[in-house]
């Protein structure tokens, strides 16, 4: 997989992908990771990326022209599965669409700036605009970041045991249940006698019925048909 991130400040990005499984993932081959700077695409010599709205109105908009510029570069390297928009009023992020995503092949990540981008860029280029929750950041770029990681340790090879990302919250509309490691007691409290009797089929039944509660307690929202 590649991912390409079209931002105007490159350097936010820097070192989300540099550590840990990120990190790895690039190392082992599994994913490609390339942060585009639209500035390198101005059409003028200030570098300028953004201008007034027409109409009026507060904030700056991202120009139109450095935007296809970039993304018309890249297309002419290489096909793309998606070109994503990360925008407050885009669809919510969910697991099952970063399941579908992990399945592409080759993506284009647009990191909203300022009051956005001029709506044309999302009339002619974009094919998926993503929102990571109902509250606004200054730019697109830590959704960016949040959508990779969760698209990349997916990929297969990513992660050492591939089950583990089958078994967190949300794959299943469960929470994940409690997890516990060593030591097995500290300051009087005890690991459950359950998760260290060996018992597997007993241990998986045991899990199961706490993502069951612990969803209901905190996510009800999830156990609706």
């Amino acid at each position: 997989m590649r991912i390409d991130i079209i931002t105007c400040v490159p350097n936010l990005l820097d070192s989300f992908f540099a550590h840990s499984i990120l990190k790895r993932a690039q190392q082992g081959g599994f994913v490609e990771v390339m942060v585009h700077d639209i500035r390198d695409y101005s059409v003028n010599k200030h570098r300028t990326i953004d201008d007034y709205a027409f109409g009026g109105g507060a904030g700056m908009v991202l120009q139109i022209e450095p935007i296809a510029k970039c993304i018309r570069s890249l297309q002419q390297e290489r096909d793309y599965d998606e070109i994503i928009y990360l925008t407050p009023d885009g669809e919510l992020m969910q697991q099952h669409m970063v399941n579908q995503l992990s399945l592409k092949g080759n993506i284009i990540m647009l990191c909203g700036h300022y009051k956005g981008v001029d709506q044309r860029v999302r009339d002619m280029f974009v094919t998926k605009e993503v929102s990571i929750g109902d509250y606004v950041l200054s730019g697109g770029e830590l959704a960016a970041a949040v959508l990779s990681d969760a698209i990349i340790r997916l990929l297969p090879g990513v992660l050492n045991d591939e089950t583990s990302a089958l078994t967190d919250s949300f794959q299943d509309n469960l929470l994940a249940p409690p997890v516990y490691t060593r030591p097995a007691e500290f300051e009087g409290h005890k690991v459950p006698d359950i998760l260290m009797s060996g018992h597997e089929a007993k241990i998986e039944e045991w899990r199961y019925e706490q993502s069951i509660q612990r969803t209901r307690e905190r996510r009800p929202d999830l156990l609706k048909p």
